[in-house]
């Protein structure tokens, strides 16, 4: 097999080129492709199951985008071919399909998600599950090298004809709305209308034209919320209002501007495959990077007192501040990577360590009382939950970090690296910068002051720094990219300027000729 197939594994999921329309790009995740990875999968899967292929159950769904069909008819077709007994979901949230395999009327031994989550309109994926939840990178690499082998095509047993299921349409994501509406009408006391808990409550959601829209029509609209301020709710896989993703600033300053407009109690946006959230209080302001996580954790600070929170590695020291001063738990601030957060959380209780979220940045959050699973939905409720319940004490939901401090100012830069054995150039650097800052001296910023650098332990990814000065207190974060030849930069002060740091920083960086500042 060619050079591609090696390039679609992006960490724990599949992504690749699925459709002509941009420049330069050429398809590599396409009908061939899909079909190998879809047997290898299911021999990966009867060989951790201990199953015959005839006797697996594997879901399927899909978000909006627009390769999202042919892929489909290829994955279910694959599997019913190998007499596997498939449920056809459709459109699906990621963290729904997950629960095809713990929900009673599924218990699906498997299941696959087709999204790229946010990426642009011609990139498409596949997630997997199994009962013990998505795959891991390694997990994916056994998959995708069992999809290169032409063994994947011949030494897969061929079933008998009366093996063979046609493939059975359920409604998935109307099971998992179900769900998330009883756990919302069983927290959220209502005496005079227990079946219309939210009423009263104002909400946007924002679904950036991505599969999310059914959280404002089959969970919060039913339950008596006030949808009619929501937007992008129709699936549409061009994306054409703004890209569907938290953490883009223009999707944040839409729903932003939508909640202030219409006067709402709350706003929610979703990534496209809906298992990212962030929000929006009443007063149109963000609840997201270090405020989703402060908020997620809010959420479950007074019944797991002292927990562990586990978060990515940018997270700012204002939130360790907030988690562990306001909040009364312990902050673990670990790598970049959703899995990586998930496997060191569920590592911490694994030791006896209670851990009882782990959350990025990015807003992916899991909690272990939902299957360590990273769900923008379920993180949802549970803010709607809490903003129901405030609103009957007639508190706003903006309260609860009423505490939190923010960065003065916070930016990224992304330096790409030029040499071709791109990972050692960066580690090289990142040595390098920590013997450099270890040594103790004093340099001068911009501003001609001195300024006494620190290098922060423990650290688990990249170099993190302290910089103190006159009229400058922030910190560094350098690391290298996940998957490419990019080192990002994050840089956060509260007093003084990012621009200050930033100098201090170039005038070591400099001597590297191959890191493109």
């Amino acid at each position: 097999m060619g050079p591609d197939y090696l390039k679609l594994q992006n960490g724990s999921d599949i992504r690749g080129v699925a459709m002509d329309g941009a420049a330069g790009e050429k398809v590599n995740l396409g009908k061939e492709e899909t079909f190998r990875l879809t047997r290898a999968f299911a021999a990966w899967l009867a060989e951790k199951t201990g199953k015959e292929l005839t006797e697996l159950t594997v879901s399927v769904g899909h978000d909006s985008r627009l390769s999202a069909e042919p892929l489909r008819e290829t994955i279910v077709e694959t599997l019913v071919s190998l007499g596997v007994k498939v449920y056809d979901c459709g459109l699906a949230s990621t963290p729904a399909m997950f629960m095809s395999t713990v929900f009673p009327a599924y218990l699906c031994d498997g299941a696959v998600m087709i999204t790229a989550s946010h990426l642009p309109f011609n990139r498409n994926g596949f997630k997997y599950f199994d009962r013990d939840g998505g795959l891991n990178k390694e997990d994916i690499r056994n998959i995708i090298q069992g999809a290169q082998s032409d063994a994947v095509l011949t030494e897969i047993p061929r079933p008998s004809s009366r093996d063979l299921k046609e493939p059975e349409v359920r409604d998935l994501i109307g099971d998992y709305s179900a769900h998330l509406r009883d756990k919302i009408c069983a927290e959220v006391a209502r005496p005079d209308k227990p079946e219309l808990p939210l009423e009263g409550l104002k909400i946007v959601v924002d679904a950036g034209n991505g599969a999310g829209g059914f959280y404002a029509t089959r969970i919060l609209a039913p339950l008596g919320a006030d949808v009619s301020a929501s937007q992008f709710l129709e699936p549409d896989g061009n994306f054409p209002n703004h890209a569907p993703n938290p953490e883009n600033q223009e999707a944040m300053d839409s729903v932003c501007r939508a909640v202030k407009e219409s006067r709402a109690d709350l706003g929610l946006i979703f990534d496209t495959d809906v298992d990212r959230a962030s929000a929006v209080d009443s007063s149109g302001r963000q609840i997201s990077r270090n405020a989703i996580v402060a908020m997620a954790a809010a959420l479950i600070a007074r019944e797991h007192p002292g927990t562990t929170v586990v978060t990515d590695s940018i997270t700012s020291d204002q939130l360790t501040v907030y988690l562990e001063e306001c909040l009364g738990l312990k902050h673990l601030r670990f790598r970049r990577g959703y899995r990586n957060v998930i496997n060191k959380s569920m590592e911490l209780n694994a030791a006896g360590v209670d851990s009882q979220l782990a959350i990025e940045t990015s807003g992916h959050a899991a909690y272990k009382e939902n299957y360590f699973l990273d769900d923008g939905a379920y993180l949802a409720t549970k803010i709607v939950i809490k903003a129901a319940q405030l609103k009957q004490q007639g508190v706003s939901l903006d309260v609860i970090l009423s505490s939190l401090e923010e960065p003065k100012e916070a930016v990224e830069y992304r330096f790409p690296i030029s040499a071709e054995d791109f990972g050692p150039y960066g580690d090289r650097i990142l040595e390098d910068m920590k013997v450099w800052a270890a040594a103790g001296k004093n340099v001068c910023d911009s501003c001609g002051t001195a300024v006494k650098i620190q290098v922060v332990e423990p650290n688990y990814e990249g170099v993190r720094l302290n910089f103190r000065g006159e009229d400058l207190s922030g910190w560094c974060l350098l690391r290298k990219s996940l998957h490419d030849p990019i080192m990002p930069l994050n840089i956060e002060v509260t007093e003084g300027s990012c621009d200050r740091i930033l100098t201090i920083l170039k005038e070591f960086l400099r001597q590297y000729d191959q890191l493109k500042l």
